[in-house]
């Protein structure tokens, strides 16, 4: 009994195995596929953000600035040593060229010339006796009754006395010149622009006394890239925007350089503005704008769409529904515009992303949407329907 009791049991078992193989195998036939992954949505730009090249002209533009100053600056200076005893002119006031603006005591000076007219005196003296006695051994030689030496001597002594009277002459000649020098006399017309010393106190010479400023004409000198230059030339008028003015002015360019700054690739130009009103100061800041015409059709694109990377410049499109990133070549650019030239690279007709887009991919799907006022429209046109 107990031996038909296991037999029993291990066909149980057996049939138990069977029919969980079974239905393992029917589960595993019909379990699902894993579904595929879903394709990735086209990204949607407004109609705003695509734009085509339009088709204008690009005038040149060169601008440069930096501060406006006074090319006619003048310092006087002290021309001897001694106390300045006066100044009759203040910082601000206006002078005239040949005007007092002061007085050194100049008695030192003139002492010195006292001198040097004395020993002038004297070295003519000594001269006259080396010529009358000259004169006179020319007679004696004449008649034997001294040697050619003795000639000689007298000629050379004659010849040293006149070089003596000549250099006496211009030493006072020199000291003459420092005094007349020496006065404080304004060389141009101008403003009193600073003084640097006051009355009383002692000077040397060639020490700065005044700065006078004529503001009559006025000069801004600025930098220019060595592609640009030759754009310039000498007398070419110039749109002027000086600080604190509203309307620009009209300025001439003066001086081009003749070489590059070193270290740089800039070259200096010079503008000049008249300022006969004296409406402009030196040091006020201005921005010169060089405008050049244009004559010639060009291609362009808004700035924000050109971007650069390893610095090769693109921009993006959108090709038959796919995103394309294109290399481009581009020329001049239009700040004021916000345009700038594509010489190759586009068409008439490509569709252009006009901004930059973060994380854009190449060969991503791309869709323009339509304009809203289309929309709205087509709703209204619905609604009466």
């Amino acid at each position: 009994m107990r031996k038909k009791v296991w037999w029993l049991g291990g066909v149980a078992v057996v049939v138990l195995a069977a029919g969980g193989a079974a239905v393992y195998a029917t589960s595993k036939q019909s379990a699902p596929a894993p579904k595929k992954e879903s394709s990735k949505p086209a990204l949607e730009f407004q109609a705003s953000e695509v734009v085509k090249p339009f088709v204008a002209t690009m005038p040149g533009v060169i601008e440069f600035s930096g501060p406006l100053v006074a090319p006619n600056t003048v310092i006087v200076r002290s021309k001897a040593s001694g106390s300045l005893v006066n100044l009759s002119v203040g910082e601000g006031s206006r002078v005239k060229a040949g005007q007092s603006l002061g007085q050194l005591d100049l008695e030192e000076l003139r002492h010195k010339v006292a001198e040097r007219s004395a020993g002038v005196e004297s070295a003519r003296a000594q001269y006259e006796q080396s010529q009358r006695q000259y004169t006179a051994n020319q007679g004696l030689a004449t008649q034997n009754f001294i040697a050619p030496t003795a000639l000689d001597n007298s000629r050379a002594a004659l010849d040293s006395a006149r070089g003596q009277l000549m250099s006496a002459q211009a030493q006072l000649g020199t000291s003459e010149v420092l005094l007349k020098q020496a006065a404080l006399v304004s060389p141009i017309d101008g403003i009193v622009y600073k003084r640097h010393a006051v009355p009383g106190e002692k000077v040397a010479a060639e020490q700065q006394v005044l700065t006078i400023v004529d503001l009559t004409r006025l000069e801004l000198a600025g930098l220019v890239g060595t592609h640009e230059v030759s754009k310039l030339k000498p007398g070419m008028i110039v749109k002027m925007q000086v600080e604190g003015f509203d309307a620009p002015v009209e300025a001439r360019i003066a001086r081009i350089a003749p070489a590059a700054e070193p270290g740089t690739r800039s070259i200096g130009v010079t503008l000049t503005l008249d300022n006969p009103g004296e409406r402009f100061r030196a040091g006020q800041y201005a921005v010169a704008r060089v405008e050049m015409p244009d004559d010639k059709q060009r291609m362009t694109v808004p700035i924000t769409a050109v971007g650069t990377v390893s610095g090769q410049e693109h921009v993006w499109v959108i090709d038959k529904g796919n995103l394309v990133r294109r290399i481009v070549t581009t020329g001049r650019r239009d700040a004021r515009e916000g345009r700038i030239e594509v010489l190759a690279g586009l068409t008439a007709q490509t569709q252009v992303l006009g901004a930059r887009f973060d994380n854009l991919k190449e060969g991503e799907k791309a869709t323009i949407l339509p304009p809203k006022a289309n929309v709205a429209s087509a709703a209204s046109s619905a609604s009466a329907q």
